[in-house]
């Protein structure tokens, strides 16, 4: 179990690496006019959502292995675990909407402000400390 969890981790702490960057390099997309370069951008993107996917998919899959497979969080007094996998789809649908942005600047159809993705950059700080917060406290 100690391994699982252990992977878990790291395959968190891999996924979030790649969901702060991403909006980062969106700020860029946003800001840039040059083709080539926003060309350049986009498929640095396109390359890192690709790959904090497949991190999130086995992040996913541990943490379902953990709770369905070893029973944590399950049973009474364990109400921070609902709260956290409440937080859990919070993440996957952010995730998602960067798949969407993504999307959108392969179209060249991005009509956001860097502002507005800088503060879109800050969402995931938010949802891990709200997800480090219930497993470490274990509030309700």
């Amino acid at each position: 179990m100690l391994w699982v969890k252990a992977f878990h981790i790291v395959f968190i702490a891999s996924w979030f690496a790649g969901l702060f960057y991403l909006p980062r390099i969106y700020v860029n997309l946003a800001q840039q006019s040059d083709a080539a370069v926003q060309s350049c951008l986009v498929g640095m993107a396109r390359r890192l959502y690709r790959f904090t996917t497949l991190l999130a998919i086995v992040a996913v899959a541990l943490g379902l292995w953990l709770y369905v497979g070893y029973g944590i969080g399950m049973g009474p007094g364990n109400g921070w675990m609902h709260a956290k996998l409440f937080f859990v789809l919070l993440i996957i649908g952010y995730h998602h909407a960067c798949g969407v942005m993504l999307r959108k600047f392969e179209q060249g159809r991005n009509t956001r402000s860097h502002k507005f993705y800088r503060w879109f950059n800050e969402v995931p700080v938010l949802l891990l400390v709200a997800v480090v917060l219930l497993v470490v406290l274990k509030p309700f």
